[in-house]
């Protein structure tokens, strides 16, 4: 689930070398197109096809980003979670409290717990609901209220047939909203009490896969989202890996979807407006979407035998390789190497594992790429049989538990806080009338 680049040119019109950009984030030529890779930077070819330039605004840009540590970070661990005391734009980037999620190196932790730790101990439910209140329950279950689930299923079914996964969660998202009266009281116990109950309609409003399977509100939400994702039959330790993707896609910090919800938040949206807009931002192939960018090329690869013969096609038309390099992540992203691990021990998913392995390697003999949670998430789609959207679905479902735990901390900050200023770099005025 990566973030977007900018694409531009300097106000000057003179771009940089390779060189001059390694030069002036004092790094290599190599880790330039690492960042590239990344999404960091973005790059055009210099006249005449040899090498590549770079905008000298962004190359600052990412130089401020950088600090003290790597690029996508603030300086140290200790310094982001002591933070500045201040919310508002800081050299050009937004910044804001939260006490959700800190991301440091290789590990990232919800309210200061490994998050990976949480995974591999708590399903979803027990984690979403700490994270929200600060108290475990253990075993406990979300469960759709009758009227919302009706709803939503009737808003599904009228969507064309062609419609997406992700598309069906927005529609059946406005119909739960219209159900509930009491959804503009932002108190803390409304909103938990209807949070749990909107996750649950939002998966059981998804179309059953499975002609045989009904209704089962007594199982985990992980074992009622899978046959809405594959008609093959689930067994414990599949539904297990399942589980534990949705644990660990809870929440990443401020990524484009959150950030979109803290600010509908701000402007003192109801939690299912603030959801929505969630949602909004993960239709891009950039954020939630990602995913099935990669479930795509493995399933390439797995057919054509070959990981460089689909690493070299790809590159050769210009397109990023899925699935590899984080911008907030120098190694491998802990969630893949907890994902990938489980995955292991299914032996169902040795081929796409495999082929996702020799992705890795061979794109990471000029550039230290490393796999991201898409890629994990493409290996237990493609095992499983399911569509290449099931991915972006995983990460919008266990997302909407993040967005309202960003909701409720944004309920208690200033109304509005979340605004940024523009820069206008319109026409100076007054132009004439047109």
């Amino acid at each position: 689930m990566t973030d977007d680049a900018a694409d531009g040119t300097s106000g000057s019109g003179q771009r940089l070398s390779t060189r001059e950009t390694a030069d002036r984030l004092g790094v290599k030529s190599e880790t330039v197109y690492a960042y590239v890779s990344r999404g960091l930077l973005t790059s055009r070819r210099a006249p005449g096809g040899r090498g590549s330039t770079f905008d000298p605004d962004e190359v600052d840009a990412l130089a401020r980003r950088s600090g003290r540590g790597r690029p996508g970070g603030d300086g140290t661990a200790a310094d982001r979670a002591a933070g500045s005391g201040g919310d508002g734009l800081s050299d050009g980037t937004l910044t804001a409290r939260t006490g959700i999620t800190l991301i440091d190196t290789d590990r990232y932790y919800f309210r200061g717990v490994d998050a990976c730790a949480l995974a591999a101990r708590y399903g979803y439910e027990e984690t979403a609901a700490w994270l929200w209140t600060g108290e475990l329950t253990p075993g406990i279950r979300f469960t759709a209220p009758p009227e919302s689930l009706a709803a939503a299923r009737r808003a599904v079914e009228a969507l064309p047939e062609h419609s997406g996964l992700v598309d069906r969660l927005r529609a059946a998202t406005i119909a739960a909203a219209v159900t509930d009266p009491l959804r503009f009281d932002l108190s803390a116990p409304t909103v938990l009490a209807a949070a749990p109950a909107l996750i649950a309609t939002l998966v059981g409003a998804l179309p059953v896969r499975e002609t045989d399977a009904g209704d089962e509100p007594e199982t985990t939400l992980a074992e009622q989202l899978w046959p809405r994702l594959t008609r093959r039959p689930a067994d414990q330790a599949s539904v297990r890996v399942l589980d534990a993707a949705l644990t660990l896609l809870i929440d990443h910090d401020l990524a484009a979807s959150t950030l979109a919800a803290r600010v509908a938040a701000s402007a003192r949206a109801n939690p299912y407006a603030v959801v929505s807009a969630g949602l909004g931002a993960v239709d891009g192939p950039l954020h939630g979407a990602a995913s099935g960018l990669a479930h795509r090329l493995l399933t390439e690869v797995l057919e054509r035998g070959s990981a460089a013969a689909v690493v070299a096609d790809q590159l050769r038309e210009g397109r990023r390789i899925p699935g590899l390099g984080h911008r907030l992540y120098p190694g491998e992203d802990p969630r893949a190497r907890m994902l990938f691990g489980l995955l292991a021990e299914l032996p169902r998913a040795a081929p796409a594992l495999a082929a996702a392995r020799e992705v890795v390697e061979t794109t990471a003999r000029y550039t230290p790429l490393h796999a991201n949670v898409d890629l994990a998430l493409a290996v237990l789609s493609v095992s499983a049989g399911m569509p290449a959207e099931a991915g972006e679905t995983v990460f919008a479902v266990a997302r909407t538990a993040g967005w309202i735990a960003h909701a409720l901390e944004e309920y208690q900050e200033r109304p509005l806080r979340l605004r940024p200023s523009g820069h206008y770099t319109g026409p100076t005025p007054p132009q004439p009338l047109p």
